[in-house]
């Protein structure tokens, strides 16, 4: 179990070559710390489950590089790109129609997944190669902690490398917007910017 700085600079292909060999990464967001696991292996994501004490009736979210990376495991239309345009990176998560290269485990055998691309620099180098999870770094139902320390306490060594960027003060989770449907709903409201929500709100599907 290593803990790194946010200046983490030369280990971070060490930080990815972890997540290929199947270990997990805790790791900073633009809302709260969350688990990285490879989504391409499938041991790796019953290893985010079992850290978390998490039932595999409950979906997890993917954390994506960038928009041209989502489009290889999600469909997009021209309405959904712009509102992935105004909106990302930044604090929400998009559900959407998953393409089946995405494990259904992580979406509790059903077609949609959560997607994030985080305004920030941490989650945008280590998802350069392929995605990873998003989901919050505690166990399932306690309250996510706001800093590496008492993130320790719950998730131990259950996790290889815990990467620190300090106290997390927005320490909210981000706003769920469901897209797949003809006008967007708003499943849960986290961090935002009212502009923005109510910009994507208005759009037709």
């Amino acid at each position: 179990m290593n803990v790194l700085n946010y200046n983490y600079g030369d280990n971070l292909k060490k930080i990815v070559d972890c997540l290929k060999e199947g270990k997990l990464v805790v790791y900073p967001t633009d809302t709260i710390y969350g688990i990285a696991a490879d989504i391409r292996n499938v041991n790796s994501i019953k290893k985010v489950y079992a850290t978390k004490k998490r039932s595999f009736d409950k979906s997890i979210s993917i954390c994506f590089h960038d928009i041209n990376q989502l489009e290889n495991y999600v469909f997009l239309n021209d309405e959904i790109k712009q509102i992935i345009e105004k909106s990302l990176p930044g604090p929400y998560t998009f559900l959407l129609e998953k393409k089946d290269i995405i494990n259904p485990l992580l979406t509790a055998n059903t077609s949609v997944v959560g997607v994030r691309i985080p305004d920030n620099r941490v989650s945008y180098d280590l998802t350069c190669d392929f995605p990873i999870t998003s989901t919050s770094a505690n166990i399932s139902d306690c309250p996510t902690p706001t800093n590496i320390l008492q993130i320790q306490k719950q998730l131990g060594n259950n996790i290889s490398v815990y990467i620190n960027q300090g106290e997390l003060k927005n320490n909210q989770p981000s706003t769920i917007i469901d897209l797949t449907n003809k006008k967007p709903v708003i499943v849960r409201k986290g961090i935002h910017d009212e502009k923005v929500l109510n910009s994507i709100l208005k759009i037709n599907l």
